[in-house]
């Protein structure tokens, strides 16, 4: 299937995954400070932003994600790249680390570390998002003009929503609003745990202080299920971290994806 991307910048490869109902351009904010050391790669993920849903009969389960990825990969003459997700993104990321697809994986905030009723309060929170997103678009301009309205809106999402300029706010309400890919992922993701170890791939994982949406507890876990990853607290980032603190941000991708691409020959001094 056709995936949508964004690709710029020169160096060693570097896919970023965006989080559920979200889209490439929230990367917007950090793709200048990546792309100057790296071949970097957004993409909207099936049913999401502008790449189409997934085909009839096709379920959004870990499996089909990555299917999808390795397709992708292949198509774009990438070889284990290195890969960077937020949220249901970073879910799909470790995933792709487990099973030996990419050099690295940095993750942000990353879903699958959560119990039931955490995955029932973060379920609400979305859906309540998506559905205050429904107004007339320019009512949905009008409301996030106002610091208040702003705050109530994106503030379970956005550590920092006033830092964000009012077409980025807006437009990520509407992929949300029409991401067609939103009902059947958060139906699968009921399910959906990482049970993974990562065990062959360097994995930084970092989180919000302000992540309101995926808490604490889940850092905790995610720390737990993985002992050997990197783990790094974004300090005053909400769960889409990436306009709360760009160069914060993008710090934390460019260590984390500093390692050599597996199966890369290592160079050697010049005699």
């Amino acid at each position: 299937m056709d995936i949508v991307f964004d690709r710029r910048g020169e160096g060693p490869p570097l896919v970023l995954l965006h989080g559920i109902g979200h889209r490439r351009q929230g990367w917007s904010p950090v793709l200048d400070l990546l792309a100057a050391e790296r071949d970097v790669i957004a993409v909207d993920l099936p049913g999401f932003g502008e790449s189409p849903p997934l085909p009839d009969g096709t379920p959004y389960t870990l499996d089909s994600a990555i299917d999808v990825l390795a397709a992708a990969f292949a198509d774009l003459g990438l070889d284990r790249p290195h890969i960077a997700g937020n949220s249901l993104g970073g879910l799909f990321a470790l995933e792709a680390a487990d099973r030996g697809l990419v050099s690295s994986a940095t993750v942000l905030s990353p879903a699958g570390f959560f119990n039931a009723a955490e995955l029932r309060y973060a379920s609400s929170v979305l859906r309540a998002s998506r559905l205050g997103a429904r107004v007339p678009d320019a009512v949905l301009t009008r409301l996030a003009r106002s610091p208040r309205r702003r705050a109530a809106m994106f503030g379970m999402i956005y550590g920092r929503p006033d830092l964000m300029d009012l077409e980025a706010l807006t437009g990520d309400a509407r992929a949300m609003r029409d991401a067609a890919g939103f009902e059947p992922t958060l139906r699968a993701g009921r399910a959906t745990r990482f049970a993974g170890s990562c065990a062959d791939v360097p994995v930084t994982i970092a989180w919000g202080t302000k992540d309101r949406l995926l808490l604490r507890s889940q850092a905790v876990r995610a720390q737990r299920r993985l002992p050997h990853a990197r783990f790094v607290w974004l300090e005053g980032c909400g769960h889409v971290p990436m306009a709360d603190d760009p160069p914060q941000v993008a710090r934390v991708l460019l260590d984390g994806s500093a390692h050599p691409l597996l199966g890369a020959r290592p160079e050697t001094a010049a005699s």
